[in-house]
């Protein structure tokens, strides 16, 4: 019996953003997220050397990453509009309606925008938000 054929494991999602610190705060809160050691923002006042650059945030059990490059420049994604694609979005899931709805208003204290609202619908609730770097992602009822 042949070995079965190596694949490579997903890491990561990497997001860029220009203020990668303020990025990797919303995704920290939003989904509990920890940072990898050594990527916590400098409590003692020093400058923030690795929010300048790339910063890595783990889930505390384990499994894919979620990571921020620091860029000059970021165009944000006009979806629903096709001006500018989105490219790539992250699709995150709650387990009813009611949740859906406690979400989106800690989507929006978190600094996240709202894009499309389709919260309504009876066979996939959900909404498209930007979050502050202007990356788009979908929280629905899965």
């Amino acid at each position: 019996m042949a070995a079965p054929e190596s694949v490579p494991r997903l890491c990561q999602v990497v997001l860029d953003g220009t203020d990668i610190r303020a990025l990797a705060e919303f995704y920290r809160s939003l989904l509990g997220l920890v940072y990898r050691p050594g990527d916590e923002p400098p409590t003692d006042g020093s400058p923030d050397e690795r929010g300048r650059d790339w910063l890595v945030l783990r889930h505390p059990e384990g499994g894919t990453q979620l990571a921020f490059q620091q860029v000059d420049r970021l165009p944000e994604a006009t979806w629903p509009e096709h001006d500018v694609p989105q490219q790539l979005h992250l699709d995150l899931t709650v387990g009813s309606v009611a949740e859906l709805a406690v979400q989106h208003e800690r989507v929006l204290r978190l600094g996240g925008r709202l894009r499309f609202d389709r919260s309504d619908d009876p066979d996939e609730p959900l909404r498209v938000y930007a979050d502050p770097a202007g990356h788009p992602f979908c929280v629905f009822v899965g």
